[in-house]
């Protein structure tokens, strides 16, 4: 399986093309080499070959072997959609079955291309690799080794004192009797404190070598932790858009402290030594100083998008606070600070930005999660200064950031330091409606900042793929969901926001602007691209996760494919599609039979979260009969059946049950059945505006009725429904004015 963990990584770094040339869809599809990877992996293919006719029987057991394997996944699958699609993989390989040695070579080859594809080191880049902890822990050692050379050299230099005395004891009675200086006790002394002397010299030599090569190797340490924090805080920024993140702090908290007790060590052995080494013991200073100034980290950002008047929370850490001396707390303070003074955070800020309330808050140690934080838990911006905008640009783009600063001072080291560290940048807005629009700033600005960037600069256009990747990465982890985008929706979303109804070749390259994401509406509509596709991403988080993550909703597809796919497909066939016409709203295109005998797709009007709120979107695709298989021949009823709802008990007390049903106007039995003049709306979908006031509730078919009979009536309205008590408190109207879209018919039962 091994061969395929490496194809699954490059897959999505090839071309669609490629990928279908590889695993053909009507062959051998993708998901038999992702369900049967092991196996398949496991079997000889090799030796099969065309002329080979012998191994026909071989070729035939392999053949009936993954048809039985697909069929056994298939029964064990959750996923509804994946069971009838391996299902229909699996008949589809009968095929073979006249050829099977033809489907041997098939897979024989796959493996092959596959074995290229990976043997090419330039297809997929490796992943940034950090240092482990064994280079700090060699580090460790090493500096063990200088203490020891240092407690042995303390031995030998007390052995030579000793020695010396000796000599010197020896010396002056062979001067006052007039003894033979060349006595061999003498000669002996002397022979042993010039050997003394020699390995003093070479420990000292080793010594300084070793703390040389310490403080070397401790610069490079603190230099991968300084990157390591800085890859750390650039994965942060990326979560905004979906990428993954491991929020765990304590691996390079750990790191830091022995970094730390490092450098103490080492400026302690500087110490012990006769005389001073002054480049060493700058070094040592400097990497002192930079560690305790990087060990500042916000663990909790602010919201990206902050409303003035409104409470906030953020949280920063200090990965050296047990370090930190006693005595007097540690106070943090917090100011907003605009673009221009992030880019010069060496000198003071100026002016005054904002004002900010409940600013400060206290370094604090928990010892349980031995951790030491500043929470700074309603904080508020309570007024904004902005500066001069340039050209068309709104509030909604100027960028600010939270600087977090204090003085700190370290225990063993007597100067306290200035610590500083500034928060993601963030978009200050003072009504809700300004919301989506600042979120597509920091949209823009985490896709696609540079990591060492000078804040807060972003580029103004970028290649279509990057734009889809971060679509792609957004919307699923605004989902909550495992189910990506696939080709068709991505087709589509690129023709959307270069407005290329036509276009059929690959946009991978083509450059999207920022004025093409959020400040040019859409043609014809009077939105942007972003406050489009955001509507949808709320509409799919709030009410239709399940829908998408098993795969019943096609999504975005362009009217045109949705002809394409559709046109040869019995009456009654159906997709869920995202409607493009509106925000945040799902419609139903379906095959049905035309005047003329023929056959029309039709788009009933889409349902939004008000809609949804009232009704699922599973009871009403129950409630409309038109529609019997979702595409491309799924029985809607065993698809859809766990999302149906259980039929409501009568209401005690005798009162009389009110439902409602989502009917088309084509339906038998609705009330534009019956209706006399029946006009279509000019965005394609099919409205029916309800306007009067209802009467009271005994004579509500009847005001309905002479409704659908009116000739402002419109036809094919989708028809909503729920069982509601009449002896709720909430009128009828109250309940409908839940819903401002004109789609509702009231069928009393």
């Amino acid at each position: 399986m091994a061969q395929w963990i490496h194809m699954s990584q490059m897959i999505q770094c090839l071309p669609h093309e490629t990928v279908n040339n590889l695993y053909p869809p009507s062959a051998f599809p993708i998901e038999v080499r992702h369900f049967l990877a092991e196996w398949i992996e496991n079997q000889r293919w090799e030796d099969f070959a065309l002329e080979k006719v012998e191994q026909e029987s071989q070729a035939r057991a392999l053949l009936d072997q993954t048809i039985s394997l697909l069929q056994s996944i298939a029964q064990e699958n959750a996923n509804v959609v994946d069971r009838m699609k391996l299902m229909q993989i699996s008949r589809n390989m009968a095929m073979f079955q006249q050829q099977p040695l033809q489907f041997g070579v098939m897979v024989r080859d796959i493996l092959r291309k596959e074995r290229v594809l990976i043997s090419t080191p330039a297809q997929v880049p490796d992943p940034p690799q950090f240092p482990s902890m064994q280079d700090v822990d060699h580090l460790v050692l090493n500096v063990l080794d200088v203490q020891e050379i240092r407690q042995k050299m303390h031995q030998l230099q007390e052995e030579l004192n000793w020695e010396r005395q000796n000599y010197e004891g020896l010396q002056g009675p062979i001067q006052q009797n007039g003894l033979d200086p060349t006595n061999s006790e003498i000669q002996r002394l002397q022979k042993h404190i010039q050997q003394l002397e020699y390995n003093v010299k070479e420990m000292a030599t080793k010594r300084f070598q070793l703390l040389k090569k310490c403080v070397d190797c401790l610069d490079q340490c603190q230099t991968r932790l300084i990157s390591r924090l800085k890859a750390w805080r650039w994965e942060q920024h990326k979560a905004t858009i979906g990428h993954p993140f491991d929020d765990n702090l304590n691996p390079l908290q750990t790191w830091c402290e022995q970094l730390l007790g490092v450098n103490g060590k080492l400026r302690q052995e500087l110490m012990l030594i006769g005389e001073p080494i002054p480049e060493l013991q700058e070094r040592l200073r400097q990497l002192l100083q930079v560690l305790i100034q990087s060990s500042l980290v916000v663990e909790k950002q602010p919201p990206q998008v902050i409303k003035t008047q409104s409470k906030f929370s953020t949280t920063v850490r200090y990965l050296l606070g047990e370090k930190v001396a006693p005595g007097k707390p540690v106070v943090l303070k917090a100011q907003i600070i605009n673009e221009l003074q992030a880019r010069n955070l060496g000198s003071v800020p100026g002016d005054n930005v904002g004002e900010l309330i409940n600013n400060t808050a206290i370094l604090e140690h928990n010892t349980s999660s031995k951790s030491t934080c500043a929470t700074f838990r309603n904080m508020s911006i309570k007024k904004i200064k902005r500066a001069d905008r340039k050209g068309s640009e709104s509030v909604t783009e100027e960028k600010f950031a939270l600087l977090f600063s204090a003085e700190i001072t370290i225990t063993g080291c007597d100067t306290p330091y200035r610590i500083q560290m500034i928060s993601l940048p963030v978009v200050v807005i003072v009504h809700g409606s300004q919301d989506n629009n600042a979120l597509a700033t920091i949209i823009w600005d985490c896709a696609f900042s540079e990591p060492d960037r000078v804040p807060f600069v972003v580029p103004e256009r970028v290649p279509w793929r990057m734009m889809y990747s971060t679509l792609n990465s957004k919307f699923t982890a605004e989902v909550q969901t495992n189910h990506n985008l696939d080709q068709y929706n991505q087709h589509f979303l690129a023709q959307k926001i270069f407005d290329k109804p036509d276009f059929a070749d690959d946009f991978s390259n083509i450059m999207v602007s920022w004025a093409q994401f959020n400040k040019e509406v859409l043609p014809g509509r009077p939105f942007t691209f972003w406050q489009w596709f955001e509507g949808v991403m709320d509409l799919t988080k709030k009410h239709l996760k399940t829908y998408w993550s098993q795969g019943l909703i096609f999504g975005f597809i362009g009217k045109q494919h949705l002809h394409l796919i559709l046109k040869d497909r019995p009456n009654g066939t159906f997709l869920l599609r995202f409607s493009d016409s509106e925000i945040g709203g799902i419609t139903i295109a379906y095959v049905s039979a035309s005047e003329n005998g023929g056959q029309k797709i039709q788009n009933i009007q889409p349902f939004t979260k008000r809609d949804l709120e009232i009704r699922s979107l599973g009871d009403r695709i129950r409630d409309i009969s038109h529609i019997t298989h979702l595409y491309p021949e799924y029985p809607k009823h065993e698809v859809f059946k766990g999302f149906y709802s259980e039929p409501q008990a009568s209401p005690i007390g005798g009162y009389i049950p009110v439902s409602l049903q989502t009917k088309v106007g084509t339906e038998p039995g609705s009330a534009t059945h019956a209706a006399a003049s029946m006009q279509p709306h000019t965005d394609g979908f099919s409205r029916h505006p309800f306007q009067q006031q209802f009467s009271p509730q005994e004579s509500i078919t009847q005001d309905i009725m002479e409704t659908a009979s009116s000739p402002d009536f419109s036809p094919n309205p989708a028809v909503f429904s729920e069982t509601i008590p009449t002896d709720n408190n909430m009128d009828i109207l109250d309940i409908l004015n839940l819903n401002p879209s004109p789609k509702l018919f009231l069928d009393i039962e």
